[in-house]
């Protein structure tokens, strides 16, 4: 499987902020320690309860 580099570089890019020449230079070990983090996590309830306490609906 080939190595999607087009896809890896919108990301260090869009995701990190990272300018195309910083990106060339990461090692593997430090891409993917950003890039491990960079999965979306799930929501848990109570992520959920929390942020509805903390930014509750206002009556109209």
């Amino acid at each position: 499987m080939a190595t999607p580099w087009p896809a890896l570089l919108r990301l260090a890019a869009l995701r990190f902020g990272l300018a195309p020449e910083v990106f060339w230079r990461l090692s593997v070990v430090e891409w993917r320690a950003l890039a491990e983090d960079a999965a979306p996590q799930t929501l848990t309830r109570t992520a959920l309860d929390a942020l509805v306490r903390a930014y509750p609906d206002g009556q109209p």
